[in-house]
């Protein structure tokens, strides 16, 4: 038996997978994909020696714990596939044995989701309300080691199970366990979506800086120096955001002329506005 399957061999899966290989919590041999693209499934045979498969029921029989890692809008799909499994044995009996045969239990393996706005009810829902599930949250970082996962175990999932999957996304950045479902609607908004964001910022910081007359790639690099070192120092400070920013605003200098346009523009309502527009976005999700 494989210790961990994927359903799904995307972006996201293969940082997890080449993570877990990096870091040594398992090793190739333990992990097995599966996706409907040939070549990606070329990819993770290629690059991270795992098997790979185009069949989700062979990951399923064949490993411990499933990880979900497909669009939030072909989730139900797999799901009535994957139900398949463990659906109620047939009342025929073997020729063999004369007994009848046992369909898998959906409780021998556990259920990781990362589809973004699924709600555990949605599980419960595919494989009886029994189900060891944990549904997570991870943002696009875990691609380069620097993740920001939160998850939340449904009740038939242990604090083992819990703990098993914080490891895994441990492996790529940082992870934490809520109580809370409703939470992830936020956390998918600030952690999930928030890469984005900073992006757009950064994006924002160069093309402003180019304006002023620098060099397009002098002000990329500046850029983001600057945004890498703030979130440093704000890291190792002791003191808060508020602090930090008069330490660097000083009166009538050149922060402070900045930040008044900042706060004039309404900087803090849009980025309020724009969370809140990607926590109602999610909730539609898991309700759709």
């Amino acid at each position: 038996m494989k210790k961990l399957g994927f359903i799904g061999g995307g972006n996201m899966a293969e940082a997890l997978m080449r993570g877990l290989v990096e870091g040594q919590v398992f090793t190739p041999a333990d992990l097995i994909a599966s996706d409907v693209d040939a070549a990606r499934r070329r990819q993770i045979k290629r690059k991270l020696k795992i098997d790979a498969t185009a069949d989700n029921l062979e990951v399923v029989r064949n490993a411990r714990a499933i990880l979900f890692a497909v669009k939030p809008q072909n989730i139900d799909e797999v799901l009535r596939e994957i139900a398949t499994v463990f659906a109620p044995p047939a009342a025929k009996t073997t020729a063999r044995s004369g007994k009848t045969p046992r369909s898998l239990a959906a409780k021998d393996r556990l259920f990781i989701s990362i589809a973004a706005g699924i709600t555990l009810g949605r599980f419960a829902a595919a494989f009886g309300a029994a189900a060891r599930v944990v549904r997570v949250m991870p943002n696009a970082p875990a691609m380069v080691g620097q993740g920001m996962a939160a998850m939340v175990r449904a009740p038939g999932a242990s604090k083992a199970d819990e703990a098993f999957a914080l490891r895994l996304f441990r492996a790529v950045g940082d992870a934490v366990a809520l109580d809370d479902e409703t939470l992830l609607d936020a956390v998918t908004a600030l952690s999930g979506s928030g890469p984005a964001y900073v992006y757009l910022f950064v994006k924002a910081l160069t093309d402003a800086g180019v304006a002023e007359g620098l060099p397009p790639a002098l002000s990329l690099r500046m850029a983001l120096k600057t945004v890498r070192g703030a979130e440093e120092n704000m890291r190792q400070s002791p003191l808060d955001a508020a602090e930090l920013i008069r330490i660097v605003a000083s009166p009538g200098g050149t922060t402070e002329a900045a930040l008044r346009k900042f706060a004039e523009s309404g900087f803090s309502d849009i980025v309020s506005k724009a969370l809140h527009a990607a926590a109602e976005r999610s909730r539609d999700l898991g309700r759709n």
